[in-house]
């Protein structure tokens, strides 16, 4: 295991991956052979357990594509889990605070720098090397954070201002939804809400971007054109999804053309 997504983030270079919810090995593997260059393994709305996880963690990671897993939650246990199966980063879903981002960055590192457990398992080499994880690896997994709520966006700067934290992604549907809008993103509100996004990332030298989630190449380059850094596009769900609806048009117009 070779970890690199840390050097590309600070490098500035742009970085651009895609989400896994159903927890199939063979579709996480097409995924990394797309060339993204990390996939999310979602254990927060996705539909795998820890011994999927680990599995997808695996998968991902053997095909080519960095693996990071969003936890449910900002709590150590699952932060600690994710990372001993391996996983290249961490994303936490929902910071507010720049406390709760000092807690996610804590639960990420071995003492001294953080409060990490320690323990043996596929990161540690399966207890085979855990010197090189603890000293060269584990050092170099990054924590993304999400910024969801208009709370966090007043706090933006604070919370990416902590050690620790390497990039952040904007959850618009959560955001619009933090002001009892979800999925308004043409109301006047939730406008003004992405407009100041927009600055946090112009300011922030930490990387920083949007899950694109349907399939709208043009949405991704203009963002990107924008100065986003770090962008994810898509899921495995969608990707499938909008393809199978296409068809299934395509087929229902094929039909009609019968005599």
């Amino acid at each position: 295991m070779s970890f690199r997504l840390k050097k590309k983030m600070r490098a500035g270079e742009l970085v651009i991956g895609s989400w896994l919810q159903f927890g199939f090995p063979q579709l996480a593997e097409m995924m990394a052979r797309a060339g993204f260059d990390y996939l999310v393994i979602d254990m927060e709305h996705g539909a795998m357990g820890i011994a999927g996880m680990l599995n997808l963690v695996q998968v991902s990671q053997l095909a080519g594509a960095a693996p990071i897993v969003r936890v449910p939650a900002n709590e150590p246990h699952f932060i600690k889990t994710a990372l001993d199966a391996g996983a290249e980063g961490i994303i936490v879903p929902d910071v507010r605070s720049a406390e709760e981002a000092r807690k996610a960055a804590s639960a990420m590192f071995y003492p001294p720098r953080g409060a990490r457990g320690v323990g043996l398992s596929r990161a540690q080499g399966f207890g085979m090397d855990f010197e090189g994880y603890r000293d060269e690896r584990g050092p170099e997994a990054v924590l993304i954070v999400q910024i969801e709520h208009h709370q966090a966006v007043t706090e933006a700067l604070d919370i990416l201002a902590v050690d620790g934290v390497e990039g952040f992604l904007i959850g618009p549907y959560d955001l619009s939804g933090s002001l009892g809008k979800p999925g308004q993103f043409d109301d006047a509100e939730v406008k003004a809400q992405l407009d100041k996004v927009e600055t946090v990332i112009a300011q922030s030298a930490k990387p920083g971007g949007y899950h694109i989630v349907q399939s709208d190449r043009a949405a991704l380059s203009r963002r990107i054109e924008a100065g986003c850094r770090l962008m994810a596009y898509g899921t495995e769900m969608v990707f499938l999804g909008e393809k199978l609806r296409d068809e299934g048009g395509f087929l229902k117009e094929l039909r009609g053309k019968r005599p």
